[in-house]
Formats: structure tokens, C-alpha cells, sequence
């Protein structure tokens, strides 16, 4: 434990909801929900509006939309999303050369190895300017948490929500901890916080006084162990710096499940192409390709093969999950399909060709494996709630609710909502009003997808003439652009 409190965790207030209404001005102050939309969909994210209602991650989205009717309802941009990411890393960065980022929207910093904070005062310090460099590049909010350990600061910056900062001074974390539910310490789920309530163990000071011994005995030698010193407020893990991703996949499960074989290899051979356009956005290769399948009864297997060499050609790639589908039973039917790509590299195998028509004729040295689902700690894929949509032909476009378009006359706008061959936009863009709604046929060729616009106003190109004020009534903070 240190004796001051230098380590920082940011968590980003509702990052996926708060990102949607920073970029659609008639959203913003109402409930919004993130995430598959689907009847098997699940809530990504909710806006602290929607959370009122009773929403909030991981509930199936059914059950949202029966407590929150009139939310807004949208599948995930994760290009925007990501976007923003990068954003917030570079001010964590600026900190700090140990960044440990979790996810998009949350890391842990060591503000005392980039010499940014060694003690309280300039630990908030460092805290409260990075919140403010935060709302003023990306519009969002954040919220931190500070203390001598990754558990506490965790915890800290949980109690800081939303848009707050909470620091815990070393030395105060027995008190701190005592009352807080056992469910509060890393490693406690519901299933190990109902034997330890068996127990009668439901607070963090419950853990303490029951002793290294008795944890030992009811949980095993390693986790109970680890318990008790989290109880006790011992934790030595330090801020590791970001780790290379060890594998890039993309899963979809779909609403209905698939018992078509065909459609079945045509939805893993596109899953595969958007594998490998993950891959190359990463300016990585690799040489396993792994398939997983659920199943209808909600058995998962995966396959894997391992080529000759890393590869970042979609033919190969698309070629190894063809192979690996033969080898599933998919009778029932499917509910879920991922392709992935691990062992990755920073270059490519030169002879892709020859990789292709070897692995195509059953080369001698397949390395075919069957096995369960992934081993705990393996790097699983990436689920993204919704594919976002990309060129095709106009009759055959999805057109997501939530996602950017721009129309020929009309200019930038997002998918409202679309059915029976009608798709409803409204024409906003994050630094306007409100804007007004528009419908138009599915195959209109004026409206085309679009990428995602910044939340912020751009700076002006040199030498452009200058941009209008701010239209009647509208403040800076009706625009999501901070004072």
C-alpha cells in the first residue's frame, strides 16, 4: 500500500449514452438506452435519465423498454466510440507513462511515476484538472477516483459517480471498507456472494473479522486468501501499461435462430471479413482463426486452426472459418456466430497465395482443435451489439436506429427509426438545435451511410470565413459545448 493516494481510476459517466447525446441535441436530458435492439438484446449502456426508470446494463432489452417506453432506443457506434477513447487516453497519457486503460471509458493511472502527484494535494489536483481537460475535449464527463491502491481507487471513483471526484486517504481504508457489501471486492460475484451470505458474512468487515483461516476453508486457498487481504485493505498490484491485444474477433447473435446451413457459412464468411478489417485497422496480422458457435440449447463450442504463418487476407481468413464450420453440428439451430483471429503479429506472411490453396486442399498440418468455451483469463471476443453498416447495394442497406447518414439536400442527420420500407431521420448535427425529422424509402439514393462527426465543433480551416453565432435561444450548454 502507498502512503499517498497516487493512484487514479477514471470511469467516464455512462460513456456510450452520454457520447449519444452529446452528438444528437434533441436527445439530451432524456433517456436514452445503448444496445442491441433485438428481441435478445441487451442494454449496453443507459443514460442517467433511463436509469431512473429502473434501466441499466447488461438487462435484456425487452425488460427496458416495458420500464422506459419512451426512451430512445439505439444500436452502438463503436468508430465514435472509440474515437472519444483515444481522446481521454492521450490526457491519461499526458499523465502518466503507466496508463492501464479497462475498457473505452475506464483505466487506472500511476500519477506518481509520470510525476504528476506525490501527495494528496497534488493528487487532487492532478484529479480535478484532468476532469476539466476531459469536458473541455470531448464535451463528456468522467468520473475519479484516488487512493494507494487500484481496489480503493476503483471503489473511489464508483462513489464519486456521476461527474465527481473522491479521494481516500491512506490509512482510512479499514473504516472506508467495513460497511460496504462483500459484492464490492474484485472477485466477488453473485454466486460467491451468496455462499459467503450462507456464512453470514454480507459486509467487508464480516471478511476481516472472520479470518485468513475461515475464508480459506469455505472459498480455497487462493481466494480466500486474496479476500482477506482486500478486506483488510492490502492490495499490491501495480498499474501495468497498456498490454498488446492478443486477439482481434467480432461476434453477432441473432434474433432469430439460423437452421439454414447456407445462411449459416454466408454469416460466418462475413464475420470473417469483419475480422480482418478489425485486424488491419490494428496494422496487425495473425495465424489462428477461431470459430465460435452457440448453439440453440445455449452450448457454446469453439474451433481453432493455425495456419503456417500470420495472415491478414480475408480469402485466407474466410477460408479457415468455412473449414472450421464443417467440423459443428448446427442441426438445431444457431444463436450466436464469432470469428476471431489470435496469435497476432506486426507483419504478414508473404506466400498468402500458396497459404490459401494449401489450407484449401487440407494441408498435412491442419492443427484442427475442438475445445469448450475459452479458459478464464483468455482474451474472448469483442461483441459489438449490432453490426455497424457499410456500403452495398441501396435495396439491401440496414439502416440502424441511431446511426449517422447524410442526405444529398438535407445534409448530416441519424436513423431515427426504419421499417416497412421507410427509413425516419432527423437532421441534426451535435453543435446545432434540435433538428427537424424527414422520412424517405430505403433504397433513396440522396441518403447514404456516413461516418460519426466529432462531438465537438471543429476548429475553422485557415483563411475560412467566419462561422454564425449561436442560433436564437440556444446557449452553449444546449449545444453540449462546455463553458
Amino acid at each position: 500500500m502507498r502512503t499517498a493516494p497516487t493512484i487514479l481510476h477514471l470511469d467516464m459517466d455512462a460513456f456510450y449514452a452520454a457520447a449519444e447525446q452529446a452528438a444528437k441535441p434533441s436527445l439530451r436530458g432524456k433517456p436514452v438506452v445503448v444496445g442491441g435492439l433485438g428481441p435478445r438484446g441487451v442494454v449496453a449502456t443507459a443514460s442517467y435519465e433511463a436509469r431512473r426508470f429502473g434501466v441499466h446494463s447488461a438487462m435484456p432489452m425487452a425488460q427496458a423498454r416495458r420500464l422506459a417506453p419512451n426512451a430512445a432506443y439505439l444500436v452502438p457506434r463503436f468508430s465514435l466510440y472509440r474515437a472519444v477513447s483515444e481522446q481521454v487516453m492521450e490526457l491519461l497519457a499526458a499523465l502518466s507513462p503507466l496508463v492501464e486503460p479497462l475498457s473505452l471509458d475506464e483505466a487506472f493511472v500511476d500519477l506518481e511515476a509520470g510525476g504528476s502527484a506525490d501527495d494528496s494535494a497534488s493528487a487532487r489536483a492532478a484529479g480535478e484538472r484532468l476532469r476539466a481537460d476531459i469536458r473541455r475535449v470531448t464535451g463528456l464527463t468522467g468520473s475519479v477516483g484516488l487512493a494507494g491502491s487500484k481496489m480503493l481507487a476503483k471503489i473511489a471513483s464508483e462513489q464519486a459517480k456521476p461527474d465527481g471526484l473522491v479521494l481516500i486517504e491512506p490509512g482510512t481504508e479499514r473504516e472506508l471498507l467495513g460497511p460496504l457489501s462483500v459484492r464490492t471486492l474484485p472477485g466477488v460475484g453473485p454466486a460467491t456472494g451468496e455462499h459467503l451470505r450462507r456464512a453470514g458474512m454480507t459486509t467487508v468487515a464480516d471478511l476481516a473479522e472472520a479470518g485468513e483461516d475461515e475464508l480459506v476453508r469455505l472459498l480455497g486457498k487462493a481466494h480466500g486468501t486474496a479476500l482477506h487481504h482486500m478486506a483488510l485493505g492490502h492490495d499490491e498490484r501495480p498499474v501495468v501499461a497498456e498490454r498488446d491485444a492478443k486477439s482481434v474477433s467480432v461476434e453477432d447473435t441473432f434474433d432469430v435462430d439460423l437452421h439454414d446451413r447456407v445462411r449459416v457459412r454466408g454469416e460466418v464468411e462475413r464475420l470473417a471479413e469483419r475480422c480482418v478489417q478489425r485486424l488491419r485497422a490494428a496494422g496487425r496480422s495473425g495465424r489462428t482463426v477461431v470459430l465460435k458457435v452457440r448453439r440453440f440449447d445455449f452450448s457454446t463450442l469453439t474451433r481453432s486452426e493455425t495456419l503456417r504463418g500470420p495472415t491478414d487476407d480475408p480469402a485466407v481468413v474466410r477460408e479457415a472459418a468455412a473449414r472450421l464450420l464443417e467440423s459443428v453440428d448446427t442441426t438445431g439451430g444457431v444463436r450466436l456466430l464469432g470469428v476471431g483471429v489470435s496469435g497476432l503479429a506486426d507483419y504478414t506472411q508473404e506466400d498468402l497465395f500458396a497459404q490459401a490453396a494449401a489450407g484449401a486442399h487440407g494441408g498435412e498440418d491442419d492443427g484442427v482443435e475442438a475445445c469448450a468455451e475459452p479458459r478464464e483469463g483468455g482474451a474472448g471476443p469483442t461483441t459489438e451489439a449490432e453490426a455497424e453498416p457499410g456500403p452495398g447495394p441501396l435495396a439491401g442497406r440496414r439502416w440502424l436506429a441511431g446511426h449517422d447518414v447524410r442526405h444529398a439536400r438535407y445534409g448530416a442527420g441519424w436513423v431515427q427509426g426504419s421499417g416497412l420500407g421507410r427509413v425516419t431521420v432527423r437532421f441534426e448535427e451535435p453543435w446545432s438545435p434540435p433538428g427537424r425529422v424527414r422520412t424517405f424509402a430505403v433504397d433513396d439514393p440522396e441518403l447514404m451511410p456516413a461516418e460519426p462527426l466529432p462531438l465537438l465543433r471543429p476548429p475553422p480551416e485557415p483563411g475560412a470565413p467566419p462561422r454564425g453565432g449561436l442560433p436564437p435561444g440556444a446557449s452553449a450548454a444546449s449545444r453540449g459545448i462546455p463553458a
